[in-house]
């Protein structure tokens, strides 16, 4: 068989127009194609389950391209017409799930008579036709349709105003004093004494941590909190009601219940429940912690821990209390070496190479690897292609996730990830490797499980609220002092020293159930804004703070506007908090003594990341755990 190639992408900035059409009109004929002949087999054929994973490899192609190229393509012109392909893609996927045909094709398929697999695909399609109201009646269906095209056009406009929401605050240059001397360089004062610090990750953050000066830290606290103000405002509101007005057509209570239904936790009343538990268990520790952040801030007259000086008291902790100075830790984390660091920790876990290729893509910045797995005799097999994009820059996604460019079919294509970030291109925070390793591992399951017959098992489609687990358990290896000593080092090339890595973990310790509060919020935020759809917005997240939070707000600003994940994670926010529960047990089995154990770390990656969406979350973990998941590890590493 002939071996599969990556896809061809345009080599000419001026063809990706041109190019994305013939993508997507591409695969949305060959999808139209393949549900006629569906249509066409004789029922109860299981020719029938075939030609709808031929229409969803297509379908998801065209998904994932626009998808990735209105969040990172430089050209305005493309990012637009992307944005109309996405309307249009998701149009036909909402359309096709409204089809009775088909429905009434897939349904004449004895399930009992399949393999585990397509019947695994069998049911989750007839489940998702059903949720989308195929088997109600005409004048459901056509509202359904309707709604479904409204909320592309409001999710688009959501994130849209977010990602072109990039904000300025102008502060006095005498604001930089503390801040890191690469920081400063990178921030000429103008005639006037003063400088700019926009909303972008790598300016906002570090200002906020480093920075002396209070009033500058609220103006530039101020600007970003009210990113997507006050377009947002009237978006969401219409998103959330939309959202509760499509649930309840089709069935629902709510939509936490509608969207609850696919994920681990089953219900949406559980999300509530979960919220509060966990915040329960954070009040004690995380006031103690508060309390602590509030007797430094007095010593710099700060009288409110708030969302402008929390991260600069915390930073004063860690470097007063625990001797951790950021500023000395971010001299081990050049990019350049973090970057190589983190494809050698990788590879060695999981027994991949990474072979550096010279592929066109979207822009100068990003850096493409094929990827390949070694096998036991010595062989390797060609798993797939990433891309990373890790810098920021004008019109790009200005958080951090993984995108699809392509969905990996077994013989038929290779899959093709893209990791989108915004670090510095000099020195990191330890905070920010950590991100990368994160969303390295979201890459990692993406490659390692495309390599299933079925496209709805390929890469990260398991239920979304364990999505997150095998990210955050990545995590631990930048937290380990001989894993770091690989690629942290200064520049007279100078290992990280042990001492300073356990000194990082005491004080990253410090803040971890004043962060679980945070994290609380924050669903409660996606979930109660989905139940309970309030007129007033800002008047309810402001009733939520003090509930959840243990910081203040700045008054005036509307951190929901800018808030991203309530677009793509809708009421179910709580999955970060829930994915951490099942991460701490499932580090649990390796040991910490030797992280690179390949005994255990190729059997977690191919028992619980090869699988995919294959299988049930819980049976994976079970099967790698050799027990069902329990939070005793979580409990134990929120209390010690």
């Amino acid at each position: 068989m002939k071996p599969l190639e990556p896809l061809s992408l345009p080599t000419d900035p001026a063809a990706w127009g041109a190019w994305l059409d013939d993508r997507v009109r591409g695969s949305l004929q060959q999808a139209a194609a393949q549900i006629a002949a569906l249509k066409a087999t004789a029922p109860a054929a299981v020719a029938i389950l075939d030609r709808w994973n031929d229409a969803e490899i297509a379908l998801r192609n065209a998904d994932a391209i626009t998808s990735l190229l209105s969040a990172v393509h430089p050209d305005a012109s493309v990012v637009v017409r992307a944005e109309e392909f996405e309307v249009e893609v998701r149009r036909f996927a909402n359309d096709l799930h409204l089809d009775r045909d088909v429905f009434d094709q897939l349904s004449s398929l004895d399930a009992g008579a399949l393999g585990s697999g397509a019947r695994r695909v069998l049911e989750d399609a007839l489940r998702t036709f059903r949720r989308s109201g195929v088997d109600r009646g005409e004048e459901t269906r056509v509202r359904v349709r309707a709604l479904n095209e409204r909320e592309t056009e409001l999710s688009q406009a959501f994130s849209r105003n977010i990602r072109d929401g990039r904000r300025e605050a102008r502060v006095p240059a005498a604001a930089l004093a503390g801040l890191p001397e690469d920081y400063v360089a990178d921030h000429p004062v103008d005639r006037d004494c003063t400088v700019v610090v926009t909303t972008e990750y790598p300016d906002v953050h570090p200002f906020l941590t480093y920075s002396q000066d209070d009033e500058a830290r609220r103006a530039v606290a101020n600007e970003y909190f009210n990113i997507g103000w006050p377009e947002n405002d009237q978006v969401l509101g219409d998103l959330l009601r939309l959202r509760r007005d499509k649930a309840q057509l089709v069935g629902y209570a709510s939509w936490p219940d509608f969207d609850a239904e696919l994920k681990m936790i089953g219900k949406g009343a559980a999300i509530a429940e979960f919220i509060d538990r966990i915040a329960a268990d954070a009040l004690v520790a995380g006031q103690r912690e508060l309390a602590v952040l509030a007797e430094r801030g007095a010593v710099d007259g700060i009288t409110t821990i708030d969302v402008s000086n929390w991260r600069y008291c915390f930073e004063a902790v860690k470097r007063e209390q625990y001797g951790v100075d950021a500023q000395q830790v971010r001299r081990y984390f050049d990019f350049a070496k973090v970057h190589q660091g983190l494809l050698d920790v990788t590879g060695r876990l999981f027994g991949l190479t990474y072979v550096a290729v010279d592929a066109p893509t979207w822009h100068d910045d990003v850096t493409s690897y094929d990827v390949h797995l070694a096998g036991a005799d010595g062989s390797s097999q060609h798993l797939g292609r990433i891309h990373l994009d890790l810098h920021p820059r004008d019109r790009k996604y200005n958080h951090a996730a993984q995108f699809d460019l392509v969905p990996g079919v077994r013989d038929r294509q290779l899959p093709e990830g893209v990791l989108v970030c915004n670090f510095p291109r000099g020195l990191m925070d330890h905070d920010e490797v950590v991100t990368l390793f994160h969303e390295f591992g979201h890459l990692m399951h993406h490659v390692l499980a495309g390599r299933h017959d079925w496209v709805a098992f390929s890469g990260v489609a398991t239920e979304w609220d364990f999505v997150e687990a095998p990210s955050q358990m990545l995590e631990e290896w930048a937290w380990d002092a001989s894993v770091l000593q690989m690629f942290a080092t200064d520049d007279a090339g100078t290992p990280i020293p042990g001492e300073l890595v356990e000194q990082m973990r005491a004080a990253d310790e410090f803040g971890k159930a004043f962060g679980a509060r945070t994290q609380m919020f924050y669903a409660a935020l996606s979930y109660r804004f989905h139940l309970e759809v309030p007129d007033d917005l800002t008047a309810r997240l402001y009733e939520l703070y003090p509930e959840y939070s243990l910081v203040a707000p700045l008054p005036g600003t509307h951190f929901h506007a800018g808030f991203g994940h309530l677009e793509g994670y809708s009421s179910a926010y709580y999955t970060y908090m829930w994915s951490l529960v099942i991460a701490k047990d499932m580090f649990s089995a390796f040991d910490p003594v030797d992280l690179f154990d390949q005994t255990r770390a190729h059997r977690y990656r191919d028992i619980v990341l090869t699988a995919g969406g294959s299988r049930d979350a819980a049976d994976l973990v079970a099967d790698f755990l050799g027990r069902p998941y329990d939070t005793e590890a979580f409990t134990a590493w929120l209390n010690r």
